[in-house]
């Protein structure tokens, strides 16, 4: 009985049984305060033809109420085992919230629609009910697919995680080999793109506006590359052009030894992002940058902005390349 407990989420489980019965409850209540205003027998089924099925209000209700229960169940609990994945945990949680609720409203919109009325032949279902419930229940079941958390389970990652971690309790130094820094061009360089581009696409788009507007996108596109963000730490490199674009990604395992130098752009291909001989480049200018020479044969330069954060940097890689493989934790020296 343990072991098959543990293959479930047992709070997702408590919610899967209890919101159906509640919302189902709190049917059968709001019901009973609408029975004197109803006709008798009720109607149940509304034809196109303009024919009309009935029951006993006890009838409708308790029938509302099961279905309300079972649908509900039945949905809500493809999100209680474990072992299924974690996306279509959530996308059945919020199905389910959605079903139920959906139920509750064609049920509730049945009743309100006849609310009043001697005979049930003249009834129909209330629209403004039906409607409003059911973009409630869409909304709602949407939200629950986001908002719900499945409880974890312990992955390969789990372990890989572990392991990391105690690694960094071994050696605390590791927690201060970390930099996250942005890497620009010069100021010069955007007011030259502004002048000759920005400018001529205000004017080009008098004549032709979508052309302009190409234009401006693409010197935008063009001075977003002359953005760098950089991330090094004991996992490696890695490099996001304009912030978000992630140009560049070198793990500590396969750095040889890292280096700061003066480069210069040209020597690479140019600004931006570029593959050029046997190196790949992010470079916003020439200047400070850090070289990676991987142990593939292969070169990697950046940007680093100041002769101080290139040799931070190139220090955080050597020290990182040097534990992954096996190393001491002492700086390795770039040959």
């Amino acid at each position: 009985m343990g072991r098959f407990r543990d293959t479930l989420d047992l709070r997702a489980l408590r919610f899967a049984v209890a919101f159906p019965l509640m919302l189902a409850a709190g049917f059968v209540v709001c019901a009973q305060m609408l029975r004197n205003d109803l006709p008798q027998p009720v109607a149940v089924m509304w034809n196109a033809d303009g024919g009309t099925s009935f029951a006993p209000f006890g009838a409708y209700v308790a029938g509302g109420a099961a279905l309300i229960i079972v649908f509900g169940w039945a949905a809500f609990l493809q999100a209680v085992p474990l072992a299924r994945p974690v996306v279509m945990r959530r996308v059945m949680m919020g199905l389910g919230l959605m079903l139920s609720l959906f139920i509750t409203t064609v049920l509730a919109a049945g009743l309100v629609g006849q609310s009043g009325l001697a005979d049930a032949r003249l009834s129909h279902v209330d629209p403004i009910v039906l409607a409003m419930g059911s973009g409630a229940a869409l909304a709602l079941g949407i939200v629950m697919m986001f908002a719900f958390k499945p409880d974890p389970r312990w992955t390969p990652e789990d372990d890989a995680a572990l392991q990391s971690e105690l690694r960094l309790l071994e050696d605390p130094d590791l927690a201060n080999d970390t930099l996250r820094m942005w890497v620009h061009a010069r100021s010069s360089v955007f007011i030259m793109i502004i002048v000759s581009a920005l400018f001529p696409a205000a004017l080009i788009a008098v004549v032709v506006p979508w052309l302009g507007a190409l234009v401006a996108l693409a010197a935008l596109v063009g001075a977003g590359f002359l953005f760098a963000r950089v991330r090094a730490d004991r996992g490696g490199l890695q490099v996001f052009a304009g912030g978000l674009v992630r140009v560049l990604a070198v793990p500590a395992v396969d750095i040889a030894a890292a280096a700061p130098a003066d480069v210069k752009a040209a020597d690479y291909g140019g600004w931006g992002w570029r593959h050029h001989d046997d190196a790949t480049a992010m470079l916003v200018g020439s200047g400070p940058a850090v070289v990676v020479r991987r142990l593939n044969g292969r070169r990697v330069a950046l940007s680093a902005g100041t002769h101080a954060s290139a040799d931070k940097l190139a220090g955080i890689l050597n020290r990182a390349a040097h534990r992954a493989q096996g190393g001491d934790g002492q700086t390795q020296q770039p040959g």
